[in-house]
Order: structure tokens, then sequence, then C-alpha cells
């Protein structure tokens, strides 16, 4: 196996087109050619995380962070990243980070929040827009079925729960080839009007490359007319955070405790408690005060997240309870996710969770 089959599979779990415009995702030092020996799974890449990649064999480190976040002008080895970089390279390993390309899949990092949780009917907190795309093309109608059959198979025309969704209708095409057309209906120079279907279905950015491909290899023309667009609509299946609920509701000195527990910090910081029992939770792993506000739109007893600022908990405005338990402890479950959806496809080199912890917090 070379690197890119473990990174395709890793994208079918989170495309890279999912990543926040801010971020820097996918193969960050690395050729995607080389043979892979084994692969370390981390939440960060440090050198001892480098170290622990050599003892273990592993020539491709997955992280959930990028080592390499903004650019690097200089590798002198005069900071930390700088020196990953260099250890890295100097002994052939490769990095791959995901960070918010899993953010913002249903089945990512805030999924695993909710799971170790216990939460249920749970739905993404914050749906992602500029995401969906929609394609109209022209067809003749003998040859409609057969495109938008195809289109459906290569991913386009899923709305939700539903798939094989399209619009159509009928109207009429006019055009005139010049000398160096090759038309399949009529001859060159000849004005034809021909009785044709317009087809429109949406589809994920990332399919974009995968729709056209399909539309000019089954399109009966030499000449395919087509638009694309970029919706405002949001996809309710991708995005930040997540909202869950709690089968029973708990008071929120038993919730807090819980959460300690579950998430194995030393400390919660918290705001003012409401006297209300907890049911509805919204979690987000990491830096996700942003979200405060989302998380009181959608009616949450309670928000968990990591790295809220001392203004920001004013923010809960007695209508919710924030909870904030660490950048690290809040992602910390992320590395098992990987494993183990990287262990059901891989079995003839190693999958290892690295066991160094990389949380640079310490509590007293």
């Amino acid at each position: 196996m070379q690197i890119k089959d473990v990174t395709n599979y890793i994208e079918e779990l989170a495309p890279l087109a999912y990543a926040e415009s801010f971020d820097n995702v996918g193969l960050l030092i690395g050729d995607y050619s080389t043979k892979v020996t084994g692969v370390l799974v981390t939440l960060d890449t440090l050198e001892k995380t480098v170290d622990e990649a050599i003892a273990k064999n592993c020539n491709l480190i997955v992280s959930f962070h990028p080592i390499i976040f903004s650019g690097l002008k200089k590798l002198n080895g005069k900071n930390y990243v700088e020196r990953v970089v260099l250890k890295a390279i100097q002994n052939n390993i490769a990095i791959y980070a995901t960070h918010t390309a899993l953010d913002n899949v249903n089945n990512g990092v805030s999924a695993k929040m909710c799971e170790v949780l216990g939460l249920e009917n749970c739905q993404t907190l914050i749906p992602k827009k500029g995401i969906i795309k929609k394609m109209t093309t022209y067809v003749p109608i003998k040859n409609a079925e057969k495109l938008r059959t195809k289109l459906f198979e290569a991913g386009a025309g899923s709305i939700g729960n539903y798939d094989n969704c399209s619009f159509n209708s009928e109207g009429i095409t006019t055009y005139k080839g010049n000398e160096n057309s090759n038309p399949k209906i009529g001859e060159k120079g000849e004005f034809i009007s021909e009785e044709e279907i317009a087809i429109s279905v949406t589809f994920i950015n990332n399919l974009e490359g995968k729709i056209l491909k399909t539309l000019f290899n089954n399109h009966p023309y030499e000449e395919v007319a087509y638009e694309i667009i970029t919706l405002d609509n949001s996809h309710q299946n991708i995005g930040m955070g997540m909202i869950g609920e709690f089968k029973t509701p708990m008071n929120e000195h038993k919730f807090l405790s819980f959460v300690k527990k579950t998430f194995k910090t030393d400390c919660i910081r918290y705001s003012e408690l409401l006297e209300k029992p907890i049911k509805k939770v919204a979690v987000l792993g990491g830096s996700g005060s942003f979200a405060i506000k989302n998380a009181i739109q959608q009616n949450a007893d309670a928000y968990i997240s990591a790295d809220f600022k001392y203004h920001e908990f004013f923010q809960a405005e007695g209508k919710i309870v924030l909870a904030d338990v660490g950048h690290y402890e809040s992602e910390q479950f992320t590395k098992n996710l990987l494993v183990d959806y990287l262990s059901k496809k891989f079995s003839t080199f190693a999958i290892a969770l690295s066991e160094e912890s990389t949380n640079p917090i310490h509590y007293i």
C-alpha cells in the first residue's frame, strides 16, 4: 500500500473540501507514492511523536492538528515546528493532517464526543454553507434517462434522506455547427432545432470533478452545455459541532461530574448554574466559543467545548450552562476514531495509536 491509498481512504471519511478556508489539511510532508510500513495516529505531531513513529516503524503519521499551520520561511530548527518538520524529513516520515475536514463531518470529532457522552438524536449544530453546488445540463429526450442515472450513480442528486433527486423541464435547443464541428444530430452548417430536457441536480463540492467526468462521458454531444453554481443553502449533515439529548435528564452538579469523568480532565471551567435539569447538550471539539450563540439558539441546556475566554462566559446570559473541558480533552477521542476507521481497511501494516500525551497544559 502507498500513502495515497491511506489518504484516499481517510478522505472518504473527511473530504479535504470540507475543511475551513483558514486551515492547512492533507499531506503536509512526504510523497504520496511512498510505500507504507506503518501508520501512527496522534492528536498533535511533536518531536516525541516522530520518535515514537521511528520506534514503531511507522513512516506515516496521521495527525488531527496540522504541524504546519501558517507558512514556513526558514527551516533552521529554532522552534518546535521547524524541529518536527526537519526530523520528519530526515527520517523519511510523512505527516498528514485532517483537522477541520474531520470536524465538519457528521461522524467526526463532535460525533465522537456525543458517543462517549451517550447523547441521542444527534444533529449538526452549525450546518455548513457554500459546499452545495447545482448543475444544469441539456440533453436530447432520448438520452436523458441514461445520463440522469449515471449522474445519480456518481453522487449527484442526494438531498438529506433522499437520493435520485433532480428537476427536469422540456424545451427547444438550437445550434449550428461550423466547418470544424462534428454534430451528432444534423450536418455542419445546418440550423438544428431539437427537443431536449434540462436536468438539474445538486451535489457536494468535492464531487465536482467526478460529476463533470460522468457528464462528458455520457452526454451524446460533441460540445456539452452545462452550468454550475454554488448555492447558499446549508448542508444539514455537514458542519461544526453537534447537539443531542440525554435519555434521562440529570441535575447540573451530576452533569458536571459526569462530564469531568468522561473527558478525564482535572478541571472544568463553567458558567453560572441555572438550577434546572440538563437534557439537551451541544458539543464542539477544540476552540468553540464562536458557537455559543448557536447552542443557545438550538435551546441547548448546556454546551461543552474549550478555550472560552473570561468575557465569553458572560454570553451564557442565564440561558445555558457553558462547560470548558480543555482543548486536548475535548478532542482526545479523535485518535480512537481514526484508528478504528483505518483498522477496518488496512491489515498489511500496523495502525498504531500514539501512546504519547501531546497536551501542553497541566493542572495543579
